[in-house]
């Protein structure tokens, strides 16, 4: 690992905390004040962890004098915006990045991290899952892949933070890991939570509707009352980051999805002919606009294979 540039003096130690104390000064409960003409937000939840958003799923941060951890890295202009930011804290180089899953919208930025880190690590299955895509679509010079892979569980210390992956099967994908900042007390759920919005389900990477389900029970139980969630999307007015409500409120989309394919098939429903005429699904309504398309296609593929 390359050595880190500690804060030695009182200057630096007050110009940390000044910096943070601007940058992640908030004009609301969700939103971080940007520099001006800048379009990205920067948040500090607590113990030094973070969120960054921009143009892609979600990017969760550590920055402390101890270490330094990114989770997901969106797209390579957005990467580069997330770098300079934390470049201004002076704390060297990245200890460890994580790859929630293989998406592009949550790996592309890879890259921007090759020289900046000694570890990149991830699922085994969302390394398969990024090189099998890379291959399909012919993209492999653009990929960093991770370096480093786990089946079950894996902890890394940083510092005096542990940062913990569980994988417990199939949901979006056969490789979603959740990440907990256990000194923090911050999860991420990379795309296991889509806030309001309709989720994509990749079935062509081994996605389960009914083990996402189960996936979303350990969200719940494995974590405390006080535990902050932060999840890969949201739709616009609501926030990407919150408690065991809106991982409630999302299994009931699951749930209610499923027991709509099921009755849709055993009525003949053509998959098409659902598609035209399905807006929302029933039980889960607050779950609208553009996307629904993308949940009845997989679940007829789900229920095909029973």
């Amino acid at each position: 690992m390359k050595r880190r540039n500690f804060l030695t003096t009182t200057a630096q130690a007050t110009a940390y905390t000044f910096l943070f104390s601007h940058l992640y000064a908030c004009k609301t409960k969700s939103k971080f004040i940007a520099p001006i003409g800048q379009d990205y937000n920067m948040k500090m939840l607590r113990g030094g962890v973070g969120y960054f958003t921009e143009r892609g799923g979600t990017i969760g941060w550590m920055a402390t004098k101890d270490g330094i951890v990114v989770v997901d890295t969106q797209f390579p202009d957005q990467a580069n915006h997330l770098l300079a930011e934390i470049d201004k804290l002076e704390l060297g180089n990245i200890d460890l990045l994580i790859n929630t899953h293989h998406h592009g919208d949550h790996t592309a930025g890879n890259p921007v991290f090759k020289d900046r880190t000694d570890m990149i690590l991830a699922h085994s299955n969302s390394r398969k899952n990024q090189e099998a895509s890379a291959k399909k679509r012919g993209t492999e010079d653009k990929q960093v892949y991770p370096t480093d892979t786990f089946k079950t569980s894996i902890s890394r210390k940083i510092g005096s933070e542990t940062v913990t992956l569980d994988y417990h099967g199939a949901a979006h994908t056969d490789g979603d890991a959740l990440i907990h900042f256990e000194n923090a007390n911050v999860v991420h759920l990379g795309d296991l939570l889509f806030n309001r919005r309709f989720p994509y389900i990749d079935i062509s990477a081994g996605a389960n509707i009914e083990n996402w389900i189960k996936v979303l029970d350990k969200a719940k139980t494995n974590y405390d009352d006080k535990t902050i969630y932060m999840w890969g999307h949201a739709s616009d007015g609501y926030d990407i980051t919150g408690g065991k409500e809106e991982i409630k409120a999302f299994q009931n989309y699951l749930e209610k999805l499923l027991e709509f394919g099921e009755k849709s098939l055993r009525a003949s429903v053509p998959l098409e002919k659902l598609k035209e005429m399905t807006t929302v699904i029933p039980g889960a309504e607050e779950w609208k606009g553009k996307g629904i398309e993308r949940s009845l296609d997989a679940v007829y593929a789900e229920l095909a294979k029973e």
